[in-house]
């Protein structure tokens, strides 16, 4: 019996630190009414090792990808990173280039039963890996809440919405996958890092 109870709660910490890293990493990208980002910029570019500033700090040219859905979503995709822990971090920018607002489809969440029981996300990404082969999946915590943006259901005409979502890495050699999206194109993305 201490054995489960022991086990239960080391989960509930590990969920307890992946979702608090979330919050802040989340907290930190959305912060800002648009007057403050000069300073982040030039922090950024002039960090001492001399490593290139992310997208998510507003240095990126050109998005990786852009994927059109329905109803004018579009979705543009900054950056895929991969970390060092295992991972894959897909940034990007959901807009509403339509002219009404939109209300985001629940297919985003895609259909297992244990994400889409959290409410509406990005939940339904996946990385395709056609060199091994393989399909990977958005990232779950402990309690079955997926890794990526959730809580949003419509967008306002012209609104844009910054997204993350988390995928397992496929391994270090593959430098370009697919990315996908229930009710999206499908585009080809490259994973730096």
């Amino acid at each position: 019996m201490s054995i489960r109870v022991t086990t239960k709660a080391r989960r509930g910490m590990a969920a307890l630190t992946v979702a608090a890293g979330l919050v802040l990493g989340v907290a930190s990208c959305s912060s800002g009414d648009g007057g403050g980002d000069e300073k982040p910029k030039t922090t950024a570019s002039s960090s001492a090792d001399g490593s290139r500033p992310s997208a998510q700090e507003g240095q990126a040219d050109e998005p990786l990808a852009e994927l059109k859905g329905g109803d004018g979503l579009l979705l543009q995709i900054t950056s895929a990173q991969r970390d060092a822990g295992g991972f894959v971090t897909v940034n990007g920018t959901l807009k509403n280039d339509g002219s009404e607002a939109t209300v985001v489809p629940a297919g985003l969440s895609g259909n297992e039963t244990e994400i889409v029981r959290n409410g509406r996300s990005l939940g339904g990404a996946t990385l395709v890996d056609s060199k091994s082969k393989k399909r990977y999946y958005v990232l779950r915590d402990t309690d079955g809440r997926p890794l990526t943006t959730t809580g949003f259901s419509t967008i306002k005409a012209g609104e844009a919405l910054a997204v993350f979502m988390q995928f397992p890495a496929p391994p270090t050699d593959t430098t370009e996958v697919t990315f996908q999206l229930p009710t999206f194109a499908a585009a080809p993305i490259q994973i730096s890092g």
